[in-house]
């Protein structure tokens, strides 16, 4: 433990004890011998302003609030452990979209920074020891992601110009933003859509233009919100309607058995090593995918209609390599 944590720590013991505390108890829980402990109790002092008192009567040290006011670390204050999850989650942002938040966390990461060097760390070279690789990613707007983000935090609704990647065209309509869904490296929003009087997921990078309306957005419930986004497998899933039932042999197993593919799914080890797992979805284009990427080493079970849908995709790429 360095001093800033010890610091930390004493601080959380005289804030939550009722009673002056021994030396003996600070002692251990700042992991230190006697010398330290007096030294850090000095330094708070000087350079905290802390109104750090010692009881003779009842043998202990306690803060001194004679104003009747708490007494709180100055600025931003973490223990060691604390900041390098905060530099990770920095880093994190940067690597999702790098320069969307810079602007913003500039001054929280300037204080990071020179916290972490006075407790002797390296930002830089924290920052290098983590790499987030982003697959897939697909480039937006950064305008129209603040609109839609800022829509969906004040409860506003949005009226959108969105491009459809299946069928290439452009629509109109008035939205109610519901909330921004991170997913596979990029941004969707789940929303109610006016236009279309039902729920939609609008791949953020496909608004071409959005101007936040004066009207309140539709309130819709976390729990309904759920049960029509969350139910079923994937991004565009809508509510749930069919359960696949796959199994995996028994060396892809050891992997998939460790993985979450929905929150409802259900698993079990079969007789002969193989590993079944159920999925409750909707639209089967995304699970399709999903399952294709394993080749040989899973096979549908059911239903019929997945199984087939499946094998009409595998004889079809067959068709182009025979």
């Amino acid at each position: 433990m360095d001093k800033f944590d010890r610091i930390y720590a004493l601080h959380n013991v005289l804030s939550h004890y009722r009673q002056p505390v021994p030396l003996t108890k600070i002692m251990s829980e700042l992991e230190c011998a006697k010398a330290t402990a007096k030294r850090i109790i000095e330094h708070m002092r000087l350079y905290l302003d802390a109104p750090i008192s010692y009881d003779r009567e009842r043998n202990g040290y306690y803060y001194d609030l004679a104003a009747g006011h708490p007494f709180e670390l100055p600025g931003i204050w973490f223990n060691t452990s604390e900041l390098h999850a905060l530099l990770t989650a920095q880093v994190l942002l940067e690597r999702v979209d790098p320069g969307l938040y810079s602007e913003q966390l500039a001054p929280l990461r300037h204080k990071i920074k020179t916290i972490l060097e006075n407790a002797g760390e390296k930002d830089d070279e924290s920052s290098r020891r983590i790499r987030i690789l982003a697959l897939a990613k697909r480039q937006f707007n950064n305008h129209i992601f603040r609109q839609v983000a800022s829509a969906a935090l004040k409860r506003k609704q949005l009226h959108i110009q969105y491009n459809g990647r299946g069928d290439g065209e452009t629509s109109e309509r008035d939205i109610s933003p519901q909330r921004l869904v991170h997913y596979r490296d990029n941004w969707y929003l789940d929303a109610w859509c006016h236009s279309k009087n039902d729920y939609r997921t609008f791949a953020v990078e496909r608004i071409t233009q959005a101007r936040t309306l004066s009207k309140r957005a539709k309130a819709i419930s976390e729990q309904d919100l759920d049960g029509y986004f969350s139910s079923a497998f994937g991004i565009f899933s809508g509510t749930a309607k069919h359960t696949a039932i796959l199994h995996f042999i028994p060396k892809r197993a050891r992997w998939v058995a460790e993985e979450e593919w929905h929150p409802e799914q259900q698993s079990r080890w079969l007789d002969n090593g193989d590993y079944e797992l159920r999925i409750p979805y909707g639209n089967p284009s995304e699970l399709i995918m999903d399952i294709l990427k394993y080749g040989a080493d899973v096979e549908v079970v059911s239903p019929a209609s997945l199984r087939n849908e499946v094998k009409r995709r595998i004889e079809s790429m067959r068709a182009i390599y025979c």
